[in-house]
């Protein structure tokens, strides 16, 4: 690369100077409704499917980046004439995909377990690399970082924010249990809070605060309450964000964009997304069709909007072109490629018509007793309707203590049937806990015949089970 392709010569027509720099306590507002964004994510996230593949995510959510970034940029050199410094700039901003974005989109279609996770864990995890990628870039002057840097900064990071992310999520998982809030209503906040915690505790350490925030997620009390509350306050982070980054967008400058935009937006959804999964996948001998989904189910969101600005704060001349293209590029790109997903879904046959909601299980501590009290819904469609208390075979010493239908409540007996719509009043000890819910899904999913028939309620199972 020679010193004409470090070259930071702003694009004809727009003269960065002129457009100052978001102020500095707007970029502080953006990022932590990044970091209430992600805290969401991991909190509604589930981790027994996560853990099954961090592998194929963590490749995803770093080698494919790079792969990502490295056609992006080139496309954005020879096709729009970008000296290489912005190029690259421009391919690590599109790069990421949006975790909001994907979970709102994705959890409601009726995928396979193991695609939605791994589009929800790469869409989490890859924040980080890009952010660092797009810091680097932002702050060179004259050279673009090394590889051996970027990857240096990157480990560093990557790890430290897990640590600290697994740190505070445990430690503040065993304090809610142990200690007896005063409302109900305070069990989400302060769930929510230890999140930002382990997002600042690592931005304190220089390192990914939002891998950090994203992994703080284990066993809670009042884990349903708690989702609740964190989707609305994540969808209340993602609006405010989104006005807020309008606001430093000038319209008049977006029609020149657009041209930019649709060239890079096509570029980056028909090669270099595609090109970045065949080659992190193909290893995990991950099935085509699955393949072809995660290629186009890659959306972006907030997230490289805010990454946007980073160039416009330290100064690279040509920053606020690259904002204009990634600002119509995502507005663009989420109206056309986020309703279409059902439809590619269907074409690539990967949705299950006859899918079952799993039960909800909701538990609250009982300090007093050493207990738990888990209070269980049963849907439409689960194979609990018919099932008598007795033939669910819980656990011992779990038993259910009332049945609420058609809002009156009933003590059951072992004969008593249950149906759809029920809510069930279950106690049990925190030991065997873990086995009831199993247990119930289970029975949810296959009937009371489940354990003959290979069904444990393990997620690892869903997809054997409903496909």
């Amino acid at each position: 690369m020679d010193a004409a392709a470090h070259s930071n010569q702003p694009s004809a027509g727009v003269d960065p100077v002129a457009v100052p720099a978001p102020p500095p306590h707007r970029v502080t507002v953006t990022a932590s409704a990044l970091a209430v964004i992600l805290v969401e994510g991991g909190l509604t996230t589930n981790w027994p499917d996560v853990r099954r593949l961090l592998l194929p995510a963590g490749v995803l959510a770093t080698a494919g980046v790079a792969v990502s970034v490295a056609v992006t940029a080139a496309g954005a050199h020879w096709l729009l004439g970008m000296n290489w410094h912005l190029a690259l700039l421009l391919g690590a901003i599109v790069s990421s995909t949006d975790a909001a974005a994907v979970f709102a989109v994705l959890r409601v279609l009726p995928l396979p377990q193991k695609v939605t996770s791994l589009l929800e864990t790469e869409s989490g995890f890859n924040d980080a690399p890009t952010v660092i990628l797009v810091l680097a870039l932002s702050t060179a002057t004259a050279d673009v970082p090394g590889p051996a840097d970027i990857a240096g900064h990157l480990v560093y990071e990557l790890a430290v924010g897990s640590v600290l992310g697994l740190a505070i999520g445990r430690l503040g998982a065993a304090a809610l249990r142990n200690i007896a809030l005063p409302a109900t209503g305070l069990y989400p906040l302060a769930t929510v809070g230890f999140g930002i915690v382990a997002f600042a505790a690592a931005g304190a350490a220089h390192a990914s605060g939002f891998i950090a925030a994203y992994l703080g997620n284990t066993h809670l009390p009042h884990r349903a309450a708690t989702r609740s509350f964190a989707e609305g306050v994540g969808w209340l982070a993602q609006i405010g964000l989104f006005v807020m980054l309008g606001l430093l967008v000038d319209p008049s400058e977006l029609p020149a964009a657009i041209g930019p935009a649709v060239a890079v937006g096509l570029l980056l959804l028909l090669a270099a997304r595609p090109l970045s999964v065949l080659a992190c996948l193909l290893p995990f001998r991950v099935p085509w069709r699955e393949q072809g989904f995660i290629s186009w189910a890659g959306l972006r969101g907030a997230v490289p909007i805010v990454l946007g600005t980073y160039p416009i704060v330290e100064g690279v001349s040509g920053a606020r072109d690259l904002l204009n293209i990634v600002f119509v590029l995502v507005v663009i790109f989420t109206v056309v490629q986020g309703p279409s997903l059902p439809a590619a879904a269907r074409l690539l046959r990967l949705t299950r018509p006859g899918a079952l909601r799993d039960i909800e299980v909701e538990a609250a501590p009982l300090d007093a007793l050493d207990a738990d009290l888990l209070t269980v819904s049963i849907p439409a469609g689960s194979r609990l309707h018919g099932v008598t208390v007795f033939e669910l075979r819980l656990p011992s010493p779990t038993v259910v203590t009332l049945i609420v239908r058609d809002g009156a409540t009933t003590v059951p007996g072992h004969d008593t049937m249950l149906r759809v719509g029920d809510e069930l009043l279950l106690i049990t000890t925190p030991k065997v806990r873990q086995a009831a819910e199993r247990r119930l899904r289970a029975v949810g999913r296959r009937g009371k015949l489940a354990r003959w028939l290979g069904e444990h309620g393990d997620p690892e199972t869903t997809e054997q089970t409903s496909s």
